[in-house]
């Protein structure tokens, strides 16, 4: 089987739902913008060249539904040949559109192709427009249905993960973005255009202004702000808006090529995926997907845990994300992921209870966060995974290119 490689990943900033800078955005433009970037940043390849572009997208609906993996092909003004498709696997949509381009590639079906994600909570909401659940499955298993949040709660409950842990968590989190975000470390991160409606002398304008930072971020957070936080999904529960992951705007793309193509571009690659998996779990407390996946994926591949120089695990809750890091063994090895520790080596630089989570993108934005650290630190494996609602999860394994 051939060889195929990550070129470039890139992502916009992840912006909160309703209250950020993407909120009068389209999903479409957000695309667009990281799409178009591509080929800023990568030098001798044209659009001519890409034959497939595959988005994930978890509620595509909508300003992101009609094939937006083609629609989008047609605003950049890729060529008639150039193809579109778009996946959804909810949470991992970004990763799978990715993973699928580069099993085409590895099977000789394409040479190069973009993958990507794209999700505006804003625009369309969790769940989507017309949610229409099975009334009769319903009755009889409704679990598939629940609340995210409510699965975090039964996570924190089934496996002890205390408030207090939770919080802790969540403040580490945000502490390492932000410590990211005032060194400017995510570099991975496309300026995007942002759109506004401002009052001028009794006449709503319509601005556009470049938003270059995730607007999630909040550098003044405390363990004393976030204990004062009310539970948000159940009356007596621990999991808050402090300790879980923000709903956000954003969409990240990658490109992908065969070992032919890159060297007939004359590019420098910066990794390729050594293997990819998914695995199910009970879809009540769809959080603890990674502690399966992991571990799947590293006997997939022959590697050990101790092979893994970076993780990104999505914090869709710090109940999931502590679980998951138990079972691994990493959580109480606390300098693997607390902020103040610079040997820390789990979301280095923030999760998505500081950086957001836009469904349908974080897959790819995590990609391209991984592509980022991986490159700078020079690590050799680095892995990406995440829970999945309605009881999955997947799991990455990169390997940096020397």
């Amino acid at each position: 089987m051939r060889e195929a490689y990550i070129v470039t990943s890139v992502r916009t900033p992840g912006c909160r739902r309703n209250k950020g800078a993407f909120a009068k955005t389209r999903p479409e433009d957000l695309l667009k913008t990281v799409v178009d970037a591509i080929f800023e940043r990568t030098p001798n390849i044209e659009k001519k060249d890409v034959e497939d572009i595959m988005i994930g997208c978890a509620f595509p609906e909508a300003e992101q539904g009609l094939n937006i993996g083609r629609v989008i092909a047609q605003m950049c003004k890729f060529p008639d040949t150039t193809c579109g498709a778009t996946v959804n696997r909810f949470c991992s949509s970004g990763l799978e559109a990715i993973a699928l381009q580069i099993m085409r590639i590895k099977a000789g079906w394409c040479e190069v192709a973009i993958g990507g994600g794209v999700e505006s909570m804003t625009i369309v909401p969790m769940g989507g427009n017309l949610p229409r659940p099975h009334p009769e499955w319903a009755k009889e298993n409704p679990d598939v249905y629940i609340s995210m949040g409510i699965t975090a709660e039964n996570v924190a409950n089934r496996y002890k993960i205390t408030r207090e842990m939770q919080d802790e968590f969540g403040y580490h989190s945000q502490m390492k973005a932000s410590n990211a975000m005032a060194k400017k470390l995510y570099k991975e991160i496309v300026p995007t255009p942002a759109k506004r409606y401002v009052e001028k002398n009794g006449t709503w304008i319509e601005e556009t202004v470049l938003q270059d930072f995730d607007d999630g971020i909040r550098p003044t957070t405390t363990l004393e702000g976030l204990k004062k936080l009310a539970p948000a999904f159940a009356a007596n529960g621990s999991v808050t808006a402090g300790n879980s992951s923000q709903t956000t705007d954003g969409a990240a793309a990658t490109l992908v090529m065969s070992e032919d193509a890159v060297k007939k571009f004359g590019l420098k690659p910066i990794a390729k995926m050594v293997g990819y998996t998914v695995a199910g779990v009970r879809a009540d407390e769809m959080g603890v997907g990674p502690a399966y996946a992991i571990p799947k994926l590293l006997k997939l591949t022959g590697k050990k845990l101790e092979d893994i120089g970076i993780f990104e695990i999505n914090e869709a809750f710090a109940s999931q994300a502590i679980y998951c890091l138990q079972q691994l063994g990493l959580y109480e090895k606390r300098e693997l992921w607390a902020s103040d520790s610079d040997k820390r080596i789990i979301n280095v630089n923030g999760g998505a209870i500081a950086l957001g989570h836009p469904l349908g993108c974080t897959g790819a934005k995590l990609c391209a966060q991984l592509m980022t650290e991986m490159r700078e630190r020079g690590v050799k494996y680095g892995v990406e995974s995440m829970c999945i609602g309605g009881g999955m999860g997947a799991a990455a394994l990169f390997e940096l290119v020397e």
